[in-house]
């Protein structure tokens, strides 16, 4: 059961999310309890990185203050939450953890750099505090819980900030150690987003990366289902910040699911899907506000065949970036000498077409784009266009039904389209278009295959947002 940020925001959040635990844990065998993951509360991980930056820039007493302002925060969820010697211990934990930091940010304020790995030190707190928060409020209520510290669970290579899991190490020391715990009934709890080297180093698996932790000790438990409890129903038809009444997904491949966290849909991460497809662990997102609600099961298979698509996702804030070379373009290794700048300054790309005078790519990461393009234009000529978007359709019946290939884009006939692309997977259809077009497309999109379809659920959905 991965608990999201919004889930444990504050005290009130974290008893509605004490009895769901309660709840699953009293439903299932007792040596079978559930395994919890916890992400840090609403909005911290954001203000542990402002610190940082604070300290970058040689303020030390901004980035104290920031971080004593966090630290009353946990403090009054953990006052709320706790009571005599177990709140005692809870708070000496938590000022502890948070004294920590603060003492690492004056030292960089000092040096005015903040390297990979001490940014991932000081972020860690987050995760630290709240499951130590939730593991004690689970005691509070009578639940077996018990806080274990993440580090010493999830093994990881040494690449800070987006660090990747070494599953062999990592499921050898979750199963001897959340194994044993439940075999004797008792409830762990640990931080998501947090690992740890073999030498003992803390690491972060980048954001997002709390649904990738639940995931990975899902998959190496072999659980029968991986929970992510977020503040939506589930996964929607489209971005509700976008499209005023989407629809629930009530079922969706795996596939379907990681083209539509990849491009944009921001209740999953993407790699959490990874260690769930290895294990094929089914993965259903829920709402810790409504509990009942049914929420979204992805599974391997697809849903049945409705002559549908199943969502629309949408990336903003994308650089389309023109590479041309009228020598060179389609002499032998000229894709690859160009796909070798944006591995050297390691930028993910996200669309690539290609015509008989240029290729095209899209990057949605532009911290090393003026390296890039600089060299780029060593060897082709290369023009950037910012401010666009993708928005990508996705459905496993566009393998087979060619004619909603044909609707999406007549749908959006009268809206300009810088590029067009369906995958070798046949599952996702991907526009490229100016960000302002978004709305409009989205909308005419939504309208051709959703609306419909829309009843009194979808009004009741928005209530969520």
């Amino acid at each position: 059961m991965k608990l999201g940020g919004t889930s444990v925001a504050d005290a009130d959040a974290i008893a509605r999310v004490i009895a769901i635990v309660r709840a699953e844990a009293e439903s299932r065998a007792a040596d079978k309890p559930p395994v919890v993951a916890v992400s840090a509360l609403a909005g911290v991980t954001d203000r542990l990185i402002d610190a940082a930056h604070r300290a970058e820039d040689g303020d030390a007493d901004g980035a104290t203050a920031s971080l004593n302002e966090l630290l009353e925060r946990h403090l009054a969820a953990a006052s709320a939450l706790t009571s005599g010697k177990r709140h005692v211990e809870l708070v000496a934990a938590v000022r502890e953890e948070f004294a920590g930091v603060v003492g690492m940010m004056r030292a960089l304020a000092v040096l005015r750099e903040v390297s990979p790995r001490s940014f991932d030190a000081s972020v860690a707190a987050g995760e630290l505090a709240s499951s130590r928060i939730v593991a004690a409020a689970l005691a509070e209520r009578g639940v077996p819980a018990v806080w274990v510290d993440a580090r010493t669970i999830v093994i990881t290579d040494a690449e800070h900030t987006g660090a990747a899991p070494q599953m062999a190490e990592t499921c050898a020391r979750t199963s001897q150690s959340l194994g044993r715990l439940a075999a004797g009934g008792q409830v762990a709890v640990l931080g998501g987003f947090i690992g740890a080297t073999v030498q003992g180093i803390t690491t972060t698996l980048g954001r997002g990366g709390s649904d990738y932790s639940a995931a990975i000790i899902g998959a190496c438990l072999g659980v029968d289902e991986i929970q992510i409890w977020t503040d939506v129903d589930g996964m929607l038809t489209a971005d509700p910040r976008v499209i005023a009444q989407p629809r629930l997904v009530r079922q969706l491949s795996f596939a379907e699911a990681s083209e539509l966290a990849y491009f944009g849909a921001k209740v999953l991460h993407p790699s959490t899907i990874l260690p769930a497809v290895a294990k094929n662990i089914p993965v259903r997102i829920l709402n810790s506000r409504r509990p009942d609600s049914d929420g979204t099961l992805i599974t391997a298979a697809a849903r049945p065949a409705d002559g549908q698509l199943t969502a629309i996702a949408c990336k903003r804030d994308v650089t389309v970036i023109d590479i041309t070379s009228t020598r060179m373009l389609m002499a032998h290794g000229f894709l690859r000498r160009l796909f070798e700048v944006f591995e050297r300054f390691r930028t993910a790309v996200d669309v690539v077409t290609t015509s008989e005078v240029s290729v095209s790519v899209t990057v949605d990461d532009t911290r090393r784009l003026d390296a890039i393009v600089d060299n780029l234009r060593s060897f082709a000529d290369v023009a950037c266009e910012p401010q666009m978007a993708i928005i990508c359709a996705v459905g496993e019946n566009l393998r087979a039904d060619p004619t909603l290939f044909v609707r999406a884009v007549t749908a959006l006939e009268r809206v300009p389209l810088r590029l067009v692309s369906q995958a070798a997977s046949r599952r996702n259809v991907t526009f490229v278009l100016r960000d302002v077009d978004v709305p409009n497309a989205m909308t005419r999109l939504h309208d051709e295959f959703f609306r419909a379809s829309v009843h009194h659920e979808g009004t009741r959905l928005t209530k969520s947002f």
